[in-house]
């Protein structure tokens, strides 16, 4: 059997747990294949960036569990997941996957709501009379 690598990725509140391992390119998230799970080819791209980047479409198996969070924040959280598993396969990648900002984890999150008003920063209507 083939090794296998496992990393975490993050994406605002979006966690993937990803498994790669040498195979012919399926990729399956949640039970379910990756066109089928996310359904925009954009979604798709931004999964697959890492492959196109370090040309190794086709050469991985990937298994991917995903909780939290949106679709997009979990596709966000899957590319920086395969990045990492990547590099435990190959150290000789980082370069490429560097350059591309595929290992740098997102830092934006949402923003908490303050009390006295009804959002993060909208206001209460005020009322001069």
């Amino acid at each position: 059997m083939s090794e296998v690598f496992a990393a975490t990725g993050r994406r605002k509140t979006a966690v993937a747990q990803v498994r790669i391992s040498r195979g012919t390119g399926k990729i399956e998230v949640n039970g379910r294949p990756l066109e089928e799970y996310f359904s925009t080819p954009s979604l798709q791209f931004t999964v697959l960036k890492p492959f196109e980047v370090t040309k190794t479409s086709n050469s991985f198996d990937v298994k991917v569990k995903t909780t939290g969070g949106g679709i997009t924040g979990q596709a966000g959280a899957i590319r920086l997941a395969i990045s990492r598993a990547l590099l435990a396969q190959d150290a000789a990648m980082r370069p490429l996957l560097k350059e591309e900002g595929l290992l740098t984890r997102d830092p934006r999150m949402k923003e908490r709501k303050k009390s006295g008003q009804p959002g993060a920063r909208k206001r209460f209507q005020f009322s001069k009379r």
